[in-house]
Protein backbone atom coordinates (compact mmCIF):
# COMPACT_ATOMS: atom_id res chain seq x y z
CA UNK A 1 0.00 0.00 0.00
CA UNK A 2 1.10 3.58 -0.65
CA UNK A 3 1.60 5.48 2.61
CA UNK A 4 0.83 8.76 0.90
CA UNK A 5 -2.73 8.08 -0.18
CA UNK A 6 -3.44 4.54 1.05
CA UNK A 7 -4.01 3.02 -2.37
CA UNK A 8 -2.28 0.11 -4.06
CA UNK A 9 1.23 0.93 -5.23
CA UNK A 10 0.11 0.11 -8.76
CA UNK A 11 -1.63 3.48 -8.93
CA UNK A 12 1.87 5.00 -9.41
CA UNK A 13 1.49 8.29 -7.54
CA UNK A 14 4.88 9.41 -6.28
CA UNK A 15 3.81 12.47 -4.19
CA UNK A 16 6.72 14.50 -5.52
CA UNK A 17 4.69 16.86 -7.64
CA UNK A 18 4.40 14.72 -10.77
CA UNK A 19 0.80 14.04 -11.75
CA UNK A 20 -0.32 10.45 -11.26
CA UNK A 21 -1.00 8.16 -14.17
CA UNK A 22 -4.64 7.52 -14.87
CA UNK A 23 -5.77 4.01 -14.12
CA UNK A 24 -9.06 2.29 -15.03
CA UNK A 25 -11.95 3.06 -12.76
CA UNK A 26 -12.61 6.22 -10.81
CA UNK A 27 -9.20 6.95 -9.36
CA UNK A 28 -7.74 10.40 -10.15
CA UNK A 29 -10.84 11.65 -11.96
CA UNK A 30 -9.59 15.20 -11.35
CA UNK A 31 -6.28 14.76 -13.19
CA UNK A 32 -7.62 15.86 -16.59
CA UNK A 33 -9.77 18.74 -15.30
CA UNK A 34 -6.81 20.16 -13.38
CA UNK A 35 -4.58 19.95 -16.41
CA UNK A 36 -7.22 21.79 -18.39
CA UNK A 37 -7.55 24.43 -15.68
CA UNK A 38 -3.78 24.99 -15.73
CA UNK A 39 -4.24 27.13 -18.80
CA UNK A 40 -1.62 29.26 -20.55
CA UNK A 41 -1.79 33.05 -20.57
CA UNK A 42 -4.02 33.94 -23.51
CA UNK A 43 -3.28 37.34 -25.01
CA UNK A 44 -5.60 39.87 -26.55
CA UNK A 45 -5.15 40.47 -30.26
CA UNK A 46 -3.41 43.80 -29.75
CA UNK A 47 -0.90 42.15 -27.41
CA UNK A 48 -0.23 39.39 -29.95
CA UNK A 49 0.37 42.01 -32.65
CA UNK A 50 2.84 43.79 -30.38
CA UNK A 51 4.80 40.56 -29.94
CA UNK A 52 4.69 39.99 -33.69
CA UNK A 53 6.12 43.45 -34.35
CA UNK A 54 8.80 42.87 -31.73
CA UNK A 55 10.07 39.88 -33.70
CA UNK A 56 9.76 41.42 -37.14
CA UNK A 57 6.45 39.88 -38.22
CA UNK A 58 4.79 42.41 -40.56
CA UNK A 59 1.67 43.98 -39.02
CA UNK A 60 -0.30 47.15 -39.64
CA UNK A 61 -0.51 50.03 -37.18
CA UNK A 62 -3.07 49.66 -34.40
CA UNK A 63 -4.05 51.71 -31.36
CA UNK A 64 -5.99 50.45 -28.35
CA UNK A 65 -8.93 52.51 -27.14
CA UNK A 66 -11.16 52.15 -24.09
CA UNK A 67 -13.62 54.95 -24.92
CA UNK A 68 -15.32 56.14 -28.11
CA UNK A 69 -13.37 59.40 -27.82
CA UNK A 70 -10.06 57.51 -27.76
CA UNK A 71 -11.18 55.47 -30.77
CA UNK A 72 -11.95 58.66 -32.71
CA UNK A 73 -8.56 60.12 -31.84
CA UNK A 74 -6.85 56.87 -32.88
CA UNK A 75 -8.66 56.87 -36.22
CA UNK A 76 -7.58 60.45 -36.79
CA UNK A 77 -3.97 59.52 -36.05
CA UNK A 78 -3.98 56.49 -38.34
CA UNK A 79 -5.91 58.21 -41.12
CA UNK A 80 -7.93 56.66 -43.92
CA UNK A 81 -9.91 53.46 -43.56
CA UNK A 82 -9.71 51.84 -40.11
CA UNK A 83 -11.08 48.69 -38.53
CA UNK A 84 -12.64 48.78 -35.07
CA UNK A 85 -12.13 45.36 -33.44
CA UNK A 86 -13.47 44.17 -30.09
CA UNK A 87 -10.69 42.88 -27.84
CA UNK A 88 -11.97 39.70 -26.22
CA UNK A 89 -10.35 36.30 -25.79
CA UNK A 90 -12.79 34.37 -27.91
CA UNK A 91 -13.59 33.81 -31.58
CA UNK A 92 -16.62 34.84 -33.58
CA UNK A 93 -16.17 38.57 -33.03
CA UNK A 94 -17.15 39.47 -36.57
CA UNK A 95 -20.35 37.42 -36.50
CA UNK A 96 -21.28 39.04 -33.18
CA UNK A 97 -20.83 42.54 -34.58
CA UNK A 98 -17.54 43.14 -32.84
CA UNK A 99 -15.58 44.06 -35.99
CA UNK A 100 -16.56 47.14 -38.01
CA UNK A 101 -15.01 49.19 -40.81
CA UNK A 102 -14.83 52.95 -40.30
CA UNK A 103 -14.35 55.38 -43.17
CA UNK A 104 -13.96 58.36 -40.88
CA UNK A 105 -13.06 59.19 -37.26
CA UNK A 106 -16.75 59.91 -36.67
CA UNK A 107 -17.67 56.40 -37.81
CA UNK A 108 -14.90 55.01 -35.60
CA UNK A 109 -16.49 56.85 -32.66
CA UNK A 110 -19.94 55.40 -33.38
CA UNK A 111 -18.65 51.86 -33.92
CA UNK A 112 -16.55 51.96 -30.72
CA UNK A 113 -19.57 53.26 -28.82
CA UNK A 114 -21.62 50.28 -30.03
CA UNK A 115 -18.90 47.68 -29.48
CA UNK A 116 -17.62 48.73 -26.03
CA UNK A 117 -19.66 46.97 -23.37
CA UNK A 118 -20.90 44.38 -25.85
CA UNK A 119 -21.16 40.76 -24.67
CA UNK A 120 -19.47 38.28 -27.01
CA UNK A 121 -19.86 34.66 -25.92
CA UNK A 122 -19.82 35.67 -22.25
CA UNK A 123 -16.90 38.09 -22.66
CA UNK A 124 -17.55 41.80 -22.06
CA UNK A 125 -15.70 44.17 -24.38
CA UNK A 126 -13.67 46.69 -22.36
CA UNK A 127 -11.35 47.86 -25.14
CA UNK A 128 -11.18 47.99 -28.92
CA UNK A 129 -8.29 47.95 -31.36
CA UNK A 130 -8.40 50.68 -33.96
CA UNK A 131 -6.31 49.22 -36.77
CA UNK A 132 -5.18 50.45 -40.15
CA UNK A 133 -7.34 49.02 -42.91
CA UNK A 134 -5.77 46.80 -45.56
CA UNK A 135 -6.55 45.81 -49.12
CA UNK A 136 -6.63 42.02 -49.28
CA UNK A 137 -5.86 39.98 -52.36
CA UNK A 138 -5.69 36.54 -50.65
CA UNK A 139 -6.13 35.13 -47.15
CA UNK A 140 -4.11 32.27 -45.59
CA UNK A 141 -3.95 30.46 -42.27
CA UNK A 142 -0.99 29.55 -40.06
CA UNK A 143 -0.54 28.26 -36.53
CA UNK A 144 2.20 26.70 -34.44
CA UNK A 145 1.19 24.91 -31.29
CA UNK A 146 2.35 22.49 -28.63
CA UNK A 147 1.57 18.86 -29.49
CA UNK A 148 1.67 17.24 -26.06
CA UNK A 149 0.74 13.79 -27.31
CA UNK A 150 3.77 13.61 -29.60
CA UNK A 151 6.05 15.77 -27.42
CA UNK A 152 6.72 18.12 -30.29
CA UNK A 153 5.38 21.23 -31.99
CA UNK A 154 2.75 21.09 -34.71
CA UNK A 155 2.52 23.59 -37.54
CA UNK A 156 -0.75 23.93 -39.44
CA UNK A 157 -1.01 25.97 -42.60
CA UNK A 158 -3.47 26.52 -45.43
CA UNK A 159 -3.85 28.76 -48.46
CA UNK A 160 -7.51 29.00 -47.46
CA UNK A 161 -7.63 31.38 -44.50
CA UNK A 162 -10.12 33.80 -43.03
CA UNK A 163 -12.65 31.14 -42.02
CA UNK A 164 -13.07 29.07 -38.87
CA UNK A 165 -10.18 26.63 -38.99
CA UNK A 166 -12.28 23.95 -37.29
CA UNK A 167 -14.74 24.21 -40.15
CA UNK A 168 -11.99 23.88 -42.74
CA UNK A 169 -10.44 20.91 -40.92
CA UNK A 170 -13.81 19.16 -40.76
CA UNK A 171 -15.07 19.91 -44.27
CA UNK A 172 -11.82 19.86 -46.24
CA UNK A 173 -9.04 18.29 -44.15
CA UNK A 174 -6.83 17.91 -47.22
CA UNK A 175 -6.66 21.72 -47.45
CA UNK A 176 -4.92 21.97 -44.07
CA UNK A 177 -1.27 20.93 -43.98
CA UNK A 178 -0.04 19.53 -40.65
CA UNK A 179 3.72 19.38 -40.20
CA UNK A 180 5.60 18.23 -37.09
CA UNK A 181 8.30 20.62 -35.87
CA UNK A 182 11.22 19.36 -33.79
CA UNK A 183 11.41 21.46 -30.58
CA UNK A 184 15.20 21.08 -30.56
CA UNK A 185 15.46 22.66 -34.01
CA UNK A 186 12.48 24.96 -34.13
CA UNK A 187 10.85 26.44 -37.22
CA UNK A 188 13.91 27.20 -39.31
CA UNK A 189 14.17 28.09 -43.01
CA UNK A 190 14.06 24.47 -44.17
CA UNK A 191 11.02 23.62 -42.06
CA UNK A 192 9.22 26.80 -43.15
CA UNK A 193 9.80 25.85 -46.79
CA UNK A 194 8.40 22.37 -46.10
CA UNK A 195 5.31 23.88 -44.45
CA UNK A 196 4.68 26.40 -47.23
CA UNK A 197 5.03 23.75 -49.93
CA UNK A 198 2.72 21.32 -48.11
CA UNK A 199 0.13 24.08 -47.66
CA UNK A 200 -0.05 24.62 -51.41
CA UNK A 201 1.71 27.96 -51.86
CA UNK A 202 3.15 28.59 -55.31
CA UNK A 203 6.90 28.87 -55.66
CA UNK A 204 6.57 32.66 -56.02
CA UNK A 205 4.44 32.95 -52.87
CA UNK A 206 6.72 30.64 -50.93
CA UNK A 207 9.50 33.21 -51.26
CA UNK A 208 7.22 35.78 -49.60
CA UNK A 209 5.60 33.54 -46.97
CA UNK A 210 8.60 31.53 -45.72
CA UNK A 211 10.42 34.46 -44.05
CA UNK A 212 7.22 35.39 -42.20
CA UNK A 213 6.75 31.80 -40.99
CA UNK A 214 10.31 31.80 -39.66
CA UNK A 215 9.60 35.01 -37.74
CA UNK A 216 6.40 33.53 -36.31
CA UNK A 217 8.47 30.55 -35.21
CA UNK A 218 10.75 32.97 -33.37
CA UNK A 219 7.74 34.43 -31.58
CA UNK A 220 6.80 30.92 -30.49
CA UNK A 221 10.18 29.85 -29.15
CA UNK A 222 11.60 33.12 -27.85
CA UNK A 223 8.41 34.08 -26.05
CA UNK A 224 7.81 30.58 -24.59
CA UNK A 225 4.44 30.30 -26.30
CA UNK A 226 2.18 27.27 -26.52
CA UNK A 227 0.19 28.71 -29.45
CA UNK A 228 0.89 31.25 -32.18
CA UNK A 229 -1.93 31.61 -34.69
CA UNK A 230 -2.54 34.02 -37.58
CA UNK A 231 -5.91 34.01 -39.28
CA UNK A 232 -5.83 35.62 -41.70
CA UNK A 233 -2.28 35.93 -42.92
CA UNK A 234 -2.91 38.05 -46.01
CA UNK A 235 -1.37 38.98 -49.32
CA UNK A 236 -2.01 42.58 -50.36
CA UNK A 237 -2.44 43.64 -54.01
CA UNK A 238 1.07 45.10 -53.77
CA UNK A 239 2.46 41.66 -52.94
CA UNK A 240 3.10 42.21 -49.22
CA UNK A 241 2.44 39.52 -46.59
CA UNK A 242 0.76 40.83 -43.41
CA UNK A 243 -0.46 39.28 -40.17
CA UNK A 244 -3.90 40.89 -39.86
CA UNK A 245 -5.05 39.01 -36.78
CA UNK A 246 -3.11 37.14 -34.14
CA UNK A 247 -3.71 34.78 -31.30
CA UNK A 248 -0.93 33.92 -28.83
CA UNK A 249 -0.92 31.80 -25.68
CA UNK A 250 2.10 31.96 -23.37
CA UNK A 251 3.33 29.23 -21.04
CA UNK A 252 2.99 30.58 -17.49
CA UNK A 253 5.44 27.92 -16.30
CA UNK A 254 8.14 29.91 -18.12
CA UNK A 255 7.41 33.16 -16.31
CA UNK A 256 10.78 32.95 -14.51
CA UNK A 257 12.40 33.39 -17.94
CA UNK A 258 9.92 35.99 -19.11
CA UNK A 259 9.39 38.54 -16.33
CA UNK A 260 8.04 41.07 -18.84
CA UNK A 261 5.08 38.76 -19.51
CA UNK A 262 3.59 39.72 -16.14
CA UNK A 263 2.50 43.00 -17.72
CA UNK A 264 0.49 41.05 -20.33
CA UNK A 265 -1.75 39.31 -17.78
CA UNK A 266 -5.31 40.62 -17.68
CA UNK A 267 -5.66 41.17 -13.93
CA UNK A 268 -9.38 41.92 -14.16
CA UNK A 269 -10.05 38.44 -15.58
CA UNK A 270 -7.99 36.54 -13.02
CA UNK A 271 -9.72 34.60 -10.28
CA UNK A 272 -8.90 36.67 -7.16
CA UNK A 273 -8.17 33.58 -5.05
CA UNK A 274 -5.82 32.15 -7.68
CA UNK A 275 -4.12 35.54 -8.01
CA UNK A 276 -3.61 35.69 -4.24
CA UNK A 277 -2.19 32.16 -4.18
CA UNK A 278 0.23 33.14 -6.92
CA UNK A 279 1.55 35.93 -4.69
CA UNK A 280 2.45 33.30 -2.08
CA UNK A 281 3.88 30.94 -4.73
CA UNK A 282 1.22 28.34 -3.93
CA UNK A 283 -0.16 25.89 -6.48
CA UNK A 284 -3.89 26.63 -6.24
CA UNK A 285 -6.76 25.96 -8.62
CA UNK A 286 -10.34 26.96 -7.86
CA UNK A 287 -12.96 24.24 -8.33
CA UNK A 288 -16.72 24.23 -7.87
CA UNK A 289 -17.26 22.46 -4.55
CA UNK A 290 -17.68 22.86 -0.81
CA UNK A 291 -14.70 21.03 0.74
CA UNK A 292 -11.42 22.95 0.78
CA UNK A 293 -8.35 20.79 0.15
CA UNK A 294 -4.79 21.29 1.45
CA UNK A 295 -2.05 18.76 0.75
CA UNK A 296 1.65 18.45 0.00
CA UNK A 297 2.51 17.04 -3.40
CA UNK A 298 0.38 17.19 -6.55
CA UNK A 299 -0.17 13.43 -6.66
CA UNK A 300 -1.44 13.30 -3.08
CA UNK A 301 -3.67 16.33 -3.59
CA UNK A 302 -5.26 14.86 -6.72
CA UNK A 303 -5.88 11.59 -4.90
CA UNK A 304 -7.45 13.61 -2.09
CA UNK A 305 -9.78 15.35 -4.53
CA UNK A 306 -11.05 12.00 -5.75
CA UNK A 307 -11.50 10.53 -2.28
CA UNK A 308 -13.42 13.61 -1.14
CA UNK A 309 -15.60 13.47 -4.25
CA UNK A 310 -16.46 9.82 -3.58
CA UNK A 311 -17.15 10.49 0.09
CA UNK A 312 -19.34 13.42 -0.92
CA UNK A 313 -21.66 11.08 -2.79
CA UNK A 314 -22.87 9.92 0.64
CA UNK A 315 -23.22 13.45 2.01
CA UNK A 316 -25.38 15.50 -0.28
CA UNK A 317 -23.01 15.11 -3.22
CA UNK A 318 -20.57 17.75 -1.91
CA UNK A 319 -17.37 18.10 -3.93
CA UNK A 320 -13.82 19.45 -3.60
CA UNK A 321 -13.63 23.24 -3.68
CA UNK A 322 -10.02 23.56 -4.81
CA UNK A 323 -6.64 22.07 -5.52
CA UNK A 324 -3.95 23.45 -3.17
CA UNK A 325 -0.46 21.99 -3.02
CA UNK A 326 1.61 23.70 -0.30
CA UNK A 327 4.73 21.79 -1.33
CA UNK A 328 7.30 20.33 1.00
CA UNK A 329 7.70 23.22 3.43
CA UNK A 330 4.53 23.45 5.48
CA UNK A 331 5.67 26.34 7.70
CA UNK A 332 3.20 28.34 9.75
CA UNK A 333 3.31 31.16 7.22
CA UNK A 334 2.74 28.84 4.25
CA UNK A 335 -0.07 27.00 6.03
CA UNK A 336 -1.66 30.29 7.11
CA UNK A 337 -1.52 31.62 3.56
CA UNK A 338 -3.09 28.43 2.22
CA UNK A 339 -5.85 28.37 4.81
CA UNK A 340 -6.54 32.09 4.36
CA UNK A 341 -7.03 31.57 0.62
CA UNK A 342 -9.32 28.59 1.09
CA UNK A 343 -11.34 30.23 3.86
CA UNK A 344 -11.75 33.25 1.59
CA UNK A 345 -13.82 31.10 -0.76
CA UNK A 346 -17.46 31.58 0.23
CA UNK A 347 -18.34 28.17 -1.22
CA UNK A 348 -16.07 26.35 1.23
CA UNK A 349 -17.92 24.83 4.20
CA UNK A 350 -15.14 22.64 5.61
CA UNK A 351 -11.43 22.05 5.01
CA UNK A 352 -9.53 18.77 4.68
CA UNK A 353 -5.80 19.04 5.42
CA UNK A 354 -4.15 15.86 4.14
CA UNK A 355 -0.37 15.79 4.64
CA UNK A 356 2.17 13.01 4.28
CA UNK A 357 5.30 13.86 6.25
CA UNK A 358 8.48 13.26 4.33
CA UNK A 359 11.25 15.86 4.21
CA UNK A 360 8.98 18.05 6.32
CA UNK A 361 8.03 15.97 9.37
CA UNK A 362 4.47 15.76 10.68
CA UNK A 363 5.35 17.59 13.92
CA UNK A 364 6.50 20.58 11.88
CA UNK A 365 3.28 20.44 9.90
CA UNK A 366 1.23 20.26 13.10
CA UNK A 367 3.11 23.25 14.53
CA UNK A 368 2.36 25.06 11.29
CA UNK A 369 -1.36 24.35 11.57
CA UNK A 370 -1.53 25.49 15.20
CA UNK A 371 0.40 28.69 14.50
CA UNK A 372 -1.58 29.29 11.32
CA UNK A 373 -4.83 29.20 13.27
CA UNK A 374 -3.32 31.65 15.78
CA UNK A 375 -2.32 33.96 12.92
CA UNK A 376 -5.76 33.77 11.30
CA UNK A 377 -7.61 34.26 14.58
CA UNK A 378 -11.27 35.12 14.02
CA UNK A 379 -10.83 34.71 10.26
CA UNK A 380 -10.78 30.93 10.82
CA UNK A 381 -14.43 29.96 11.19
CA UNK A 382 -14.80 26.68 9.32
CA UNK A 383 -13.99 23.18 10.59
CA UNK A 384 -10.65 21.62 9.66
CA UNK A 385 -10.26 17.89 9.37
CA UNK A 386 -6.57 17.01 9.60
CA UNK A 387 -5.00 13.72 8.56
CA UNK A 388 -1.25 13.30 9.12
CA UNK A 389 0.90 10.32 8.20
CA UNK A 390 4.56 9.59 7.63
CA UNK A 391 7.62 10.99 9.38
CA UNK A 392 7.00 11.82 13.10
CA UNK A 393 3.26 11.25 12.75
CA UNK A 394 2.74 10.39 16.44
CA UNK A 395 4.34 13.65 17.57
CA UNK A 396 2.33 15.61 15.02
CA UNK A 397 -0.94 14.16 16.22
CA UNK A 398 0.06 14.80 19.85
CA UNK A 399 0.68 18.48 19.10
CA UNK A 400 -2.73 18.89 17.52
CA UNK A 401 -4.47 16.94 20.29
CA UNK A 402 -2.90 19.06 23.02
CA UNK A 403 -3.69 22.28 21.16
CA UNK A 404 -7.34 21.15 21.27
CA UNK A 405 -8.49 23.81 18.85
CA UNK A 406 -12.31 23.77 18.55
CA UNK A 407 -12.21 23.81 14.75
CA UNK A 408 -9.74 20.93 14.33
CA UNK A 409 -10.85 17.32 13.94
CA UNK A 410 -8.15 14.63 13.71
CA UNK A 411 -8.57 11.74 11.28
CA UNK A 412 -6.63 8.48 11.31
CA UNK A 413 -6.87 7.72 7.60
CA UNK A 414 -7.35 9.53 4.33
CA UNK A 415 -10.73 7.90 3.70
CA UNK A 416 -12.09 8.66 7.17
CA UNK A 417 -10.82 12.24 6.94
CA UNK A 418 -12.47 12.75 3.56
CA UNK A 419 -15.72 11.31 4.86
CA UNK A 420 -15.70 13.58 7.93
CA UNK A 421 -14.90 16.68 5.87
CA UNK A 422 -17.72 15.86 3.43
CA UNK A 423 -20.12 15.28 6.34
CA UNK A 424 -19.24 18.61 7.96
CA UNK A 425 -19.60 20.45 4.65
CA UNK A 426 -23.01 18.90 4.08
CA UNK A 427 -24.21 19.82 7.58
CA UNK A 428 -23.06 23.40 7.09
Amino acid sequence: MCAGCERPLSHRTDHTGEPPLMRPGRVHQYSAPLRRRRTPVDLFEYQARELFAKHGVPVLKGIVATTPEEAKAAAEEIGGLTVIKAQVKTGGRGKAGGVKLAKSPEEAYEHAKAILGMDIKGHTVHRVLVADGADIAEEYYFSLLLDRANRSYLAMCSVEGGMEIEQLAAERPEALAKIEVDPLVGLDQAKAEEIAKAAGFSAELQEKVVPVLVKLGEVYTKEDATLVEVNPLVLTPEGTILALDGKVSLDDNAEFRQPEHEALVDKSAENPLEAKAKQFDLNYVKLDGEVGIVGNGAGLVMSTLDVVAYAGENHGNVKPANFLDIGGGASAEVMAAGLEIILGDEQVKSVFVNVFGGITACDAVADGIVKALEILGDAATKPLVVRLDGNNVAEGRRILSEANHPLVVLAETMDSGADKAAELAHKA
